[in-house]
């Protein structure tokens, strides 16, 4: 791919500052950032994983940070690149619940086919409690919550969940958010 260049290129600024919700100072100084600890321009799975080590050191994040990171990876490269990193960054941190519920569709989405389906909403459930390590302090197991969300939410009872299943799901039920990304405690 050749040497990444040390500098943000004017045009990648002005594109970031139009799909994201960052400042051009804010860019600019996540872009530091990302340049001191990816020296290469690009994160990679392995970088990715100690990342999520590190936010979760008493679980076991390495296969929950896999499919984070397979979302995140738009370009299916293998690596995350700064432009990939402050979108998912935007959209985690300052996205409308539609953006989110789209992210977080993605990440549930494992073979990509446009659906999800029980066995894979049950694996991500899975990875994320043994992220969290909270198997323990579960009042539902992830199977029993994923045949509650797809109650809530397969309105044609196929089995799959669209991604407009999805969203309506989540914009009409916070609680189904704050289950499907762990966040269970009501507010």
């Amino acid at each position: 791919m050749g040497k990444k260049s040390s500098t943000l290129r004017p045009e990648t600024l002005e594109d970031l500052k139009t799909q994201t919700k960052f400042s051009n100072a804010e860019i600019l100084e996540w872009y530091k950032g990302f340049r001191l600890e990816c020296p290469s321009g690009e994160l990679s799975i392995e970088e990715f994983r100690k990342l999520y080590r590190g936010l979760f050191p008493k679980g076991n994040a390495e296969k929950f940070a896999e499919h984070v990171f397979r979302a995140f990876d738009e370009n299916r490269d293998g690596t995350l690149d700064f432009r990939e990193f402050m979108c998912a960054l935007s959209v985690g941190s300052r996205g409308t619940v539609e953006n989110r519920a789209k992210m977080a569709f993605k990440i549930y989405d494992l073979d990509r086919d446009g659906f999800i389906t029980e066995n894979e909403m049950t694996e991500i459930l899975k990875a994320m409690n043994k992220m969290t390590n909270s198997n323990k302090t579960m009042d539902l197991s992830p199977e029993e919550k994923t045949r509650e969300i797809f109650l809530r939410l397969d309105k044609n009872q196929d089995g799959n969940l669209s991604m407009s299943e999805f969203i309506k799901g989540v914009q009409t039920d916070s609680s189904i958010m704050r289950i499907l990304t762990g966040n269970s405690n009501t507010e």
